[in-house]
Order: C-alpha cells, then structure tokens, then sequence
C-alpha cells in the first residue's frame, strides 16, 4: 500500500507542526512518498533521487533573494521531489509569495509547518514505514525485471516485453530513442483504479511520470517513461524501472545496436576530457566521423535538472557543423562539433546563437571554446571551456548573464572568446600577483566602493567593455547620462585622469575584468 502524503501530515510525530499545504493541494492528494529528507542546503537537487518530502528549517531560504527562492523550488520539481515542507518561525516568519506562486506553477506540494517538530524524530518514524513497504516494492520489481528476462529471451518484442512492466507496475510505458522517436509503448492488461483526475497543466503528470536513460555500451540509447495511472504505485514504477534498465539495453542491443561512429564518438570524447595521450585521439577521431586536421570547438552544458539537454544540443550541432560527437554524465554534457573550412567563425556564432535559442533546463549554463586546429587541440578546446564556466560561477555580474554572456531562454551561454583576458591572467599570474595588479591600477577606485558603497569599478568596467562609449555604457547601467558624465569624472580623479589617449587605457581595462573574478 503506497505512503502517501496526505497520510504522513497525520502522523503523530508531524501533526504537533500543525503543517498547512499552501501550494499545489490538488497535487498533493494523490502524492505517494518515498522518503524523507532534511536539508538547509539550497543546492541540494542534484542530491536527491525523487519522490522525498523534503524537510527545511528555512534559515538558507530567509537569506536568500526571492529569484533563488524560486529557482529552488523548480529545481526540487524537476528533480522529481514529491513535496516541500518549510518550518516557519525564527528564522522564516512566513512562506513568501514568490515560492508559493513558483510552487503552485510547478506542481510542487509545498507545506508550512507553524510550529517546531525534531525532523529527526519525524524521519526516523515515516522511514521506518518507507523501508518496510520499499522491501515489498523491491519483490514485486525483481519479479517483474524476471518476467521481462524471460520474455526477451522467447524473443519477444519490444512492445510485449514493456507489457510485462506495464502490468507490473500498472504504469503506462513508453520508450524513444535519444532523438525522441517512439520504439515501443504499452498499457497494462487490467487497470481498475479510480479514474484519472482531469487537471489542467503537466503538474500531476511530473509527479507520477518518472523518466529513466538507458545506455547500450555506455552511449545513451533511449529513454524510458513510466506515467503511474490513476491508483497505481509511483514507487513501485520508478524500482521497477531502473531494475529494467539492462534488460531494455540488451533488447536495444540485439534489435538496433549502436553504430560504430557513435561509440566511437562517446570514447572519443571520454579521451579527449581524460587527457589521453595524443595518439589515442588520432585512433578515434576517424572512427567518429571527425577528421584529423580539422577545426572544432568543444561545447559544455552544466544543468542542474534532472533531464539532460543531450537531444537538443546534438540535433544544433548536426545542422550546424558537418560532424560531432557527444558524452554526458550526471554533471555536464561535452560536445564536439567540426567547423566548415572557411566558415569557422560563422559556424561558431551560429552554435553560440543556438544555444541561446534552446529551451533548456532553467539553470543551465553553457560555454563553447575557442577554435582547435585538429584534433590534437581538441582537449584545449574543453579546458578553455570549462575554465569560461569557473571564471563566471566566480564573478557576481557574470552570475545573471550581465556580463560578456548571452540569455538564452532558460540560461546563460558564455563564449570563451569574450573571456580571452581573464582566461590569459588566469594561465599567466597566479592569485597574489592578480591581486596585486588590480590594487595597483584600481586601489583608490575600490576603496572608494568599499568605503561609499558605490559601483565606480563596475561603470568603469563597463565604460571601457564599450569602447569608451559614454551613451552606451549609460544605457546598459541604466543611467541617466549626465549621472554617467559625474561618476566618469569621479572615477578619472581617483585613478589620475582621464585615460583615454595614454598607455594606461589598456592596463585599467585588464584590471576592471580581473576585478570582476
């Protein structure tokens, strides 16, 4: 018998919270749990599993802006989470209205819990029953998992082998491919359980579809979805289906099994990010489809989703470049895409401006890297990227894509190339010589900030970003232009004059950027 939520706010050890659902109470009727966590930590998403009540004292969340407050509440839904329970009090009088909003919008239950109860206590007490009813779970998934091994080896289809785990789990079944063609589906046999609810949006879809990748040889291959029907145990098809995971790849495996390019493409990229000797790359590269001395950039993706953009991204580079191969793992997604001769800039932009066009996980941040001549350069490429990633998760303007990065409709895309000065400060002078060079250039400057609580090196930066364009700089800082005239003058003062004309423009230029790390 599934746990549901609404059971766990009547437990003994939570009903002394006198716990109120205030967001997404049509969802939370038909929430079924799997565990209970606890945690202060605001990035705690790519941690979690799915279907956990997750328990919080609120004291990250009274500190932190209503955008991150929001961004945590999707983050949990597109992980899977199963609700959200916030102590109010001390720490967080209340439940603000923009995690409420974002709550009800994403189909999240989130509960207010008015008074203080020991989440341990609380843990202890509902894990124990979780336990207990996942060791059934796990017999009925081993059960089904054997019935699928049976069926593929009678040779049964696709189709007839997701029957067996329909009926199982009483889940409706669908597998595609990376591209997101159908292979197979199924319904269970018999289902008796109550109708389904008609609800508007996909809110009470993610909370009963649970999707899992399946790898043929380590190339992701396909994806599974399991959508609980009404009565059905979400638990139960979310077991269930990852015990199917290697029966479906050998299936997979035996009907449509991974061209030579394309594992050779995934192997490629697996060397190139390990720092493979360099023969090894001149061995693979061929095999993927990628010659030798040819021009490509290497694209990375951090997503703090559960569902990685890997379908999307490769069908821009398939129409972008001639060739690409790809790789994901649960943190990042690594691309590779060739460049036409003669049009490598064009080719370049063309990705940077896709990017930005993709509808993506919210959060995602992604950098393409410079240009490599061959393939040999290929783990330059990566690095450089992955560097751009590190030297903007470290700068705050770059956090909000304000700076040397484009928004795309779902996160940031930065292009190395914008970040040629910081990567070249970052190789060439250590962190004290860095330091050291901006106090130079800047002390004065920056203790003003410190002291006044201004933004003088940021207007400085940005005026020198535009080429020394008052009325851009103006526009792009939101000024009135004759305030951006004052705050010039202001800064001039501080560092010794009005730079232009003299050999100090570009020395202040480098320190305005390194400032900004």
């Amino acid at each position: 018998m599934p746990i549901r939520l609404q059971d766990v706010l009547k437990h003994s050890t939570l009903t002394p919270a006198d716990p109120v659902i205030r967001a997404a109470a049509a969802v939370a009727a038909q929430t079924q749990l799997r565990w209970i966590h606890s945690s202060e930590v605001l990035d705690i998403a790519p941690l979690l599993g799915g279907g956990e009540l997750l328990l919080t004292g609120g004291q990250a969340l009274a500190l932190a802006t209503d955008k991150r407050r929001a961004d945590y509440i999707w983050e949990l839904a597109e992980r899977g989470v199963a609700a959200l329970a916030i102590e109010t009090g001390t720490e967080l009088a209340s439940i603000p209205s923009s995690m409420v909003a974002a709550a009800e919008a994403a189909g999240l239950p989130l509960i207010e819990l008015r008074k203080v109860v020991p989440f341990v206590g609380v843990m202890e007490a509902i894990n124990s029953l979780l336990v207990s009813e996942s060791a059934a779970q796990l017999q009925e998934a081993d059960r089904a998992s054997h019935a699928m091994a049976v069926e593929l080896a009678h040779g049964g289809s696709l189709n007839r082998i997701l029957a067996v785990l329909a009926d199982a789990t009483g889940a409706e079944v669908v597998l595609t491919s990376t591209a997101g063609a159908p292979l197979a589906s199924a319904l269970p046999a018999v289902h008796t359980g109550e109708p389904e609810p008609a609800e508007s949006g996909d809110a009470p879809d993610r909370a009963r579809t649970i999707q899992i990748d399946v790898s043929v040889r380590g190339i992701p291959s396909a994806r599974l979805s399991l959508h609980a029907l009404a009565g059905a145990d979400v638990n139960l098809a979310r077991i269930a289906g990852n015990r199917s995971v290697d029966i479906l790849a050998l299936a997979l495996l035996q009907r449509m099994p991974p061209g030579l390019k394309e594992m050779a493409g995934a192997a490629l990229i697996r060397a190139v990010d390990s720092g493979t000797q360099n023969w090894r790359l001149q061995q693979l590269a061929p095999a993927a489809g990628i010659p030798l001395a040819a021009q490509l950039v290497a694209v990375v993706v951090r997503s703090p989703g559960s569902r990685q953009p890997r379908m999307a991204v490769e069908h821009l580079l398939e129409r972008v470049g001639h060739h690409s191969a790809s790789y994901a793992d649960n943190a990042e997604l690594l691309a590779l895409a060739v460049l036409r001769p003669g049009k490598t800039q064009e080719d370049r932009d063309a990705i940077l401006a896709g990017l930005q066009s993709l509808a993506l996980p919210e959060g995602t941040v992604s950098a393409v890297g410079p240009v490599a001549t061959g393939i040999s350069a290929a783990p330059w490429s990566l690095a450089e990227a992955r560097l751009t990633l590190d030297l903007a998760a470290g700068a705050g303007p770059l956090r909000d894509g304000s700076l040397k990065a484009g928004q795309g409709r779902s996160g940031v895309v930065l292009d190395a190339e914008a970040f040629a000065v910081e990567r070249f400060a970052f190789h060439s002078l250590d962190d004290t010589q860095r330091t050291e060079f901006v106090s130079q250039q800047l002390g004065a400057v920056l203790l003003h900030d410190s002291q006044r609580n201004s933004a003088l090196v940021e207007t400085l930066r940005v005026w020198l970003d535009s080429g020394c364009n008052t009325a851009q700089a103006a526009r792009e800082l939101h000024l009135e232009r004759q305030s951006m005239h004052l705050r010039l003058q202001r800064i001039f003062s501080l560092c010794g004059g009005d730079p232009r004309g003299t050999g100090r423009l570009a020395a202040l230029h480098l320190a305005t950027r390194l400032a900004a790390l």
